[in-house]
């Protein structure tokens, strides 16, 4: 696995006046169908003024046909700076997301889809948020002001609109859209929540919002272009439940689980104080 060590991780330089340096990163997964898309997209990446590409980063999740060959012909052509960091098993998407998250070191980073199904063009839309030094930015298709170019399937639409209410009832977290596959995070957010992310799977974008909530993050939405993928690797009937019950995992594990340790941290202490007085008074 080529991994930069999470030791030798560097703040990012400061740039001049407004300009931001950012990364970008593009978990995959058996994507050799869709890749043509994505090369496209990056050979024609046009960045909006205020940012600075300091790299692309492609983490590949255990893939089995062609993509590590394919991601890695188009880096020795590309005019970009590209990397691709790759394990031979396949660990999740929320792994994948982590380990490029880790290896970042700039002022932003953006996570998004192979399919591109946001294109890179939005960035636009995140500048207003970005020159506010927001922490976290993300991309929805739900507040009534995006533009869905093509619509899910009936069923899958609605299995997500159930999806988000549960996570936003469960969580206690006023977001429109946990799942859309368009996050910008800052540098000082990637630090904050990358290290105590711990869901591999489909619920892993419900956990780094809840954590970003719980670190008093600031987080920001707004409206973006996306359509639909026909090649979605995800399986709405297994992949709803799944992420329901990792919901559960997320609220024990970041919430549930912190508060029981300090309520054994506090009356481990005061036992102690109790029996350190009761010595002082067998004193006297």
């Amino acid at each position: 696995m080529n991994i930069r060590p999470d030791e030798s991780r560097t703040h990012s330089p400061k740039t001049k006046g407004i300009m931001k340096l950012l990364s970008i990163i593009i978990p995959v997964y058996n994507e050799e169908k869709r890749l043509d898309k994505t090369f496209s997209a990056i050979s024609s990446l046009m960045l909006p003024r205020e940012l600075k590409l300091k790299e692309i980063i492609f983490v590949n999740d255990g893939s089995t046909d062609k993509t590590t060959s394919l991601i890695s012909r188009f880096i020795k052509t590309s005019k970009h700076p590209i990397s691709l960091i790759s394990y031979s098993q396949n660990k999740g998407k929320g792994y994948a997301v982590k380990i490029g998250m880790m290896n970042t070191a700039s002022d932003y980073s953006l996570l998004c889809d192979a399919d591109m199904s946001t294109p890179f063009s939005e960035l636009k839309q995140f500048i207003p948020f970005i020159k506010q030094n927001a922490d976290v930015v993300i991309g929805t298709r739900k507040n009534g002001k995006s533009t869905v170019i093509v619509h899910q399937p009936w069923l899958r639409e609605n299995m997500g609109k159930i999806f988000t209410y549960f996570t936003k009832t469960i969580l206690r977290i006023n977001i429109t859209d946990f799942t859309c596959g368009f996050k910008l995070f800052s540098e000082k957010a990637v630090e904050v929540i990358f290290p105590k992310s711990i869901i591999n799977r489909w619920g892993y974008d419900a956990e780094i919002l809840y954590i970003a909530s719980k670190e008093n993050l600031q987080i920001q939405e707004r409206h973006v272009i996306w359509s639909n993928e026909k090649l979605s690797h995800v399986n709405i009937l297994t992949a709803v439940p799944n992420t329901l019950f990792e919901i559960g995992t997320i609220l024990y594990i970041h919430s549930v689980q912190p508060s029981i340790r300090k309520m054994l941290a506090a009356n481990i202490l005061s036992l102690q104080n109790s029996r350190f007085t009761q010595r002082i008074t067998s004193l006297f």
